[in-house]
């Protein structure tokens, strides 16, 4: 594979605009740009993530079926964003999506039922998969308002909602495999 980048500025977005794939220069806030900034943002934190858990395979072996499960979605995730850079760059499909419910499936066997909300915490590691599930959440809705004004493939939507779902139940097993509570949220007394 030849070089993609062959020089990182060009100035031409100085003046708050940027180019996409079809040429058409759009304001650096519109919608798709949005959409394609918060996907980004979600797989810099996923990366986080993974490399955290990483560091963490020695304490918590447990821990390399979550890395198995998530690391291929920062692929995804950047696949995903070249579609909304370039809509006739069409990668993610439906298996990919049954893979995370599959997922999701498994590890909420293994976890059980949820009996209260609970607040991201416990570990460094859980938090992290948290800012992952609360970022997938903010990136499926700006891919949700830019599909209100261009609509986007249903795949494309249903992979960040389901994204966002097996980042939460793996911030549970995360929890669980490190042997760490779940911070339980507790109401606030009634005056």
């Amino acid at each position: 594979m030849g070089n993609r980048l062959s020089k990182i500025y060009t100035r031409t977005g100085d003046k708050g605009e940027t180019g996409l794939s079809s040429g058409r220069r759009v304001p650096k806030n519109h919608p798709r740009i949005e959409a394609i900034g918060e996907v980004d943002t979600l797989n810099s934190q996923l990366g986080l993530l993974l490399a955290e858990l990483l560091e963490a395979l020695p304490q918590s072996p447990g821990l390399s079926e979550v890395i198995d499960m998530l690391a291929p979605c920062q692929h995804r995730l950047f696949d995903l964003g070249g579609e909304l850079a370039m809509p006739e760059y069409q990668v993610v499909e439906k298996p990919e999506i049954e893979r995370l419910e599959a997922a999701i499936d498994l590890w909420n066997d293994e976890l059980g039922p949820l009996k209260n909300f609970i607040l991201p915490g416990g570990s460094r590691l859980v938090a992290q998969a948290h800012i992952c599930r609360s970022q997938a959440r903010s990136a499926e809705r700006r891919a949700q308002a830019l599909n209100g004004e261009e609509p986007l493939r249903e795949e494309l939507l249903a992979y960040l909602n389901r994204l966002s779902d097996l980042l939460f139940v793996a911030a549970r097993l995360i929890a669980l495999r490190q042997g760490v509570n779940e911070v339980l949220w507790q109401a606030a007394s009634r005056p």
